[in-house]
């Protein structure tokens, strides 16, 4: 991996070490503030909310602005934010803190899997992403442990502490990392230099019949992986559990993502992208709809590892077909577009899982999340096999040339300031109320 990949991987890790605010946001509005659950929920449906403004925004300055300023902007708006909640009481303000932060946060996601797919070689994409998303996973991981650990010294402490992680993340990224916006488009090459860059708007991203195809897909499978985050600490209590066994149940995923994030990596890094997207349907598919035959804790904990499962090969996979159908001139479109999915099913994924169990139950919300698993599925498997195979194939012979580019884009930038200084998940992902979106 190039040099300033690691750098990013860094700042990754730097970034998701720092997160407390959305860990532990509802605990701080409930207990320390005296805000009703409701408006707690509110709130983090309002950072969901933020995301999907940010995330198109973010991909528009991408590629207009630039891969760095963009990361630079995002992250110390975010910063700031952060900081603002250790002084903000009023319900008003706190919401309109915690939206501006949905829309920088999201913001920065565009760039980072832009200079993802500008740094690294196209057959060796899937696994930057998956190494990008395993340190995202260790951050969160030791976020939540240290987070408990700092209690002590209040909430305001630990906004503080992210405000500053953040900022060291721009840091980093103003250092350390190159500008990657390619000069000139792929498909410019060898025409009239002086030729304008061809206009991508949001709505001609969203005219790509295969890359809205593949954001629908996405759309499904980020409204399974979310639910769980909110119906089973429900599912749980209604079966008479405590909930520390959901604090138990839900850190499986965590700990297997760290601890085998690689090896399924290495597993299936030479796999079909659209056999792999249909298998971790099915995994989600598995797991979630399991959830209604669960009773006891250990029960509980083995569908989380079968939805885990697939979230470690969805995430990677789904980042890289991104990068792999996205013309050179628009990653960064393509990319916030792609992160719009995850931010709206942050959104609306925690208001229907919670209208669902309070109404019809929830076992109907574990076989709704099962049969929308299988949809995408067959989705994936028919829709998109051949098209991301054509892709993939086209990129492969011109791999050697992606790969001079990435270097020339290492080394070699002619921008005085960036040669000087060459955040994943994909995307994202970002958090939505203390869980995992990734973009």
């Amino acid at each position: 991996m190039p040099d300033g990949f690691w750098w990013l991987w860094t700042s990754t890790l730097v970034n998701r070490t720092g997160a407390f605010v959305l860990t532990f946001l509802s605990l701080y509005l409930t207990q320390e503030l005296g805000y009703s659950a409701w408006y707690a929920g509110l709130v983090i449906a309002l950072h969901g909310l933020g995301g999907v403004a940010g995330s198109p925004l973010g991909g528009m300055l991408t590629d207009r602005w630039g891969r760095r300023p963009t990361m630079i902007a995002g992250h110390l708006g975010t910063a700031t934010g952060a900081a603002a909640l250790a002084v903000v009481t009023s319900a008003v303000a706190v919401a309109v803190v915690v939206l501006l932060m949905g829309v920088t946060m999201q913001s920065v996601r565009p760039a980072i899997g832009a200079t993802i797919a500008d740094l690294v070689p196209e057959h060796e994409r899937r696994r930057a992403y998956a190494l990008n998303y395993w340190a995202l996973n260790l951050g969160f991981a030791i976020a939540a442990l240290g987070g408990g650990a700092a209690i002590v010294f209040g909430y305001r402490t630990l906004f503080l502490v992210e405000a500053a992680a953040t900022v060291l993340c721009a840091v980093i990224v103003f250092l350390r990392l190159p500008e990657t916006r390619p000069a000139v488009p792929a498909a410019a090459k060898g025409a009239d230099a002086g030729a304008p860059l061809p206009k991508v708007s949001l709505v001609e991203v969203l005219r790509d019949g295969p890359f809205r195809t593949l954001v629908l897909l996405n759309l499904f499978v980020c409204l399974i992986f979310t639910a769980p985050w909110v119906g089973l600490p429900l599912t749980m209590a209604g079966e008479g559990l405590e909930p520390s066994a959901y604090g138990m149940v839900i850190a499986v995923n965590g700990v297997v993502i760290v601890g085998f994030q690689l090896l399924v990596n290495k597993i299936t890094e030479r796999r079909s992208p659209a056999a792999l997207l249909t298998v971790s349907s099915l995994l989600f598919a598995a797991g979630t709809g399991a959830t209604a035959l669960a009773g006891t804790p250990l029960v509980f904990a083995a569908t989380v590892v079968v939805w885990t499962l697939g979230e470690m090969v969805h995430v990677p996979t789904n980042a890289a077909a991104t990068a792999r159908l996205a013309p050179e001139h628009a990653r960064g479109r393509y990319q916030g577009v792609m992160g719009m999915s995850w931010a709206l099913s942050g959104f609306l994924a925690p208001i229907l899982a919670g209208w669902i169990v309070d109404g019809p139950g929830p076992d109907v919300l574990w076989m709704a999340c099962g049969v929308i698993g299988v949809i995408a599925a067959i989705g994936y498997a028919t829709l998109l096999r051949r098209v991301l195979a054509e892709a993939e194939g086209a990129e492969g012979a011109g791999g050697s040339e992606g790969a001079g580019d990435a270097a020339v884009a290492e080394g070699a930038s002619a921008d005085p300031v960036a040669t000087v200084a060459v955040a994943v998940a994909p995307v994202p992902a970002p958090e939505t109320g203390g869980r995992k979106v990734s973009g």
